[in-house]
């Protein structure tokens, strides 16, 4: 699956191609062909072949059906395979001696499989950052607060266990869920009703039409009333594709409405940094984010009750008024009454703005020469007629390659990368050298015992004595 993207190769000079829609990184996914490049035979034979090596090896009937047998096993003989991280079936456990296996997984491990599963980390590829417990919790209260019934969670697999675990324990709980996530490992844990292997940057069922059907009739189930779509994409993924893909949604969810509803949208949780405000309002202009801080287990940077700029800079871009949205006053959010929204402590209302300014967390202080509230580190510059930091530069970006300033190519394509590279390796090795051979004198001369220093000691007196004779 592949998206279409623009190489500038001069000052116009522009050339189309296509390359993997989720991986941007070659070494993950090396699929790149020109658009108007003509394909051999065998190439495409090449391609297709490869491929099929790495499409998953069970389909996701047989998954199911590996779960329904699963789940009949005592709970001694229920395994997982933390290397291949699979669910194992009693004739499968011969193949998986040598591997680290865990046993007597419990029924409440099988409704967490995010806890049993290793995240995908890989920046360019994945980024399976998962919620924390504490936002998790809060958008689960939250949508059952607002009267939500089914949920729709594109690349949120902890928000949807938790929804179904809550849903198992609560009889008057009444939410649903549905997960459209890339990572197939999931296949092995839900039935074909709660799990599409999906990627949302091209919006590809990989199970085909019977997938797609599953989707469209949970969207436009009771005509499409009471549900919402909550996602968290990577934020390193173009914004562009994402908002492609979610506008399908959207139209498959119309697709059940009457044309009396016609006026009426899909609500929406968009998961994204707050930086990315702009880009995604482009797209959809009813958008408004909230203060609220989404926080990660397994990101270092990306935790609650951090200050100043170490704050998680996540934040929920949503189409719902955010009048109706309550934010928990006991982790530092409050209400204001002149914008009629929650708010974070430190973001003061500004009476000249008339709104509550700040982004991330921080007090914003009003520049009277922009005629808006900037953030606290930055200062208005006379050259620049605009506030930024104080050591920025005022000629502004440049244009071309930041490494060698050519305008025809980028800096990862830039001829001259290798060499700084080669040098900086260069000095590396050479420092790592002198620290090897300290660290070597500084054990030599740890270990060196008595006998050895006596030695030596009689040695320099016998040369001595036949210098002086």
């Amino acid at each position: 699956a592949t998206l279409l993207f623009v190489k500038v190769q001069g000052k116009e000079e522009t050339r189309r191609f296509y390359a993997c829609s989720a991986c941007r990184d070659r070494k993950d996914c090396n699929f790149f062909q020109w658009e108007d490049e003509k394909l051999s035979e065998a190439r495409l034979a090449a391609r297709e072949a490869h491929n099929r090596r790495c499409q998953p090896h069970l389909s996701r009937r047989q998954c199911v059906e590996r779960y329904l047998k699963f789940i009949e096993l005592p709970l001694t003989q229920r395994k997982f395979c933390q290397r291949c991280q699979q669910l194992l079936l009693p004739d499968e456990w011969g193949r998986h001696r040598e591997h680290q296996v865990m046993g007597d997984i419990s029924i409440t491990q099988l409704r967490r499989p995010s806890q049993l599963l290793y995240p995908l980390e890989n920046k360019k590829a994945n980024a399976q950052y998962l919620f924390a417990d504490r936002s998790c919790q809060f958008l689960v209260d939250l949508l059952s607060a607002l009267g939500f019934r089914r949920v729709l969670c594109v690349g949120t697999p902890r928000l949807h266990e938790l929804i179904m675990l809550t849903a198992s324990g609560d009889k008057k709980s009444n939410i649903k869920s549905l997960l459209l996530d890339i990572d197939f490992r999931y296949s092995q844990f839900y039935m074909e009703d709660s799990f599409c292997h999906y990627n949302m940057f091209n919006h590809h069922f990989f199970d085909g039409k019977a997938a797609l059907e599953i989707c469209r009739a949970f969207l436009q189930e009771d005509e499409g009333e009471g549900v919402i779509m909550v996602t968290d994409p990577p934020f390193g993924g173009l914004v562009e594709p994402l908002a492609v893909t979610f506008k399908k949604l959207i139209a498959m969810w119309k697709e059940g409405q009457s044309q009396d509803d016609s006026h009426k949208e899909l609500p929406i949780f968009w998961i994204f940094p707050y930086f990315f405000e702009s880009r995604i309002c482009q797209f959809f202009p009813s958008f408004c984010m909230l203060d609220y801080q989404v926080d990660y287990d397994n990101h270092a940077l990306y935790k609650h009750g951090k200050t100043g700029r170490k704050q998680s800079p996540v934040r929920i871009f949503t189409n719902v008024p955010r009048n109706k949205i309550i934010l928990p006053t006991e982790e530092g959010y409050r209400f204001c009454p002149l914008c009629q929204r929650y708010v974070s402590l430190e973001n003061q209302h500004c009476e000249h703005c008339n709104s509550c300014t700040s982004k991330d967390g921080r007090k914003w202080n009003h520049c009277f020469l922009c005629k808006k509230c900037v953030k606290p580190s930055w200062i208005h510059c006379s050259i620049c007629n605009r506030c930024a930091l104080p050591g920025h530069s005022c000629e502004g970006p440049k244009d071309g390659c930041f490494i060698c300033g050519e305008l025809d190519h980028k800096r990862s394509t830039c001829p001259n990368i290798a060499t700084p590279k080669r040098a900086n390796k260069a000095v590396r090795k050479q420092k790592q050298r002198k620290s090897n051979k300290m660290k070597m004198e500084t054990t030599k001369g740890q270990s060196m015992n008595h006998t050895s220093v006596t030695r030596k000691k009689k040695r320099r007196e016998r040369a001595h004595q036949y210098l002086c004779s």
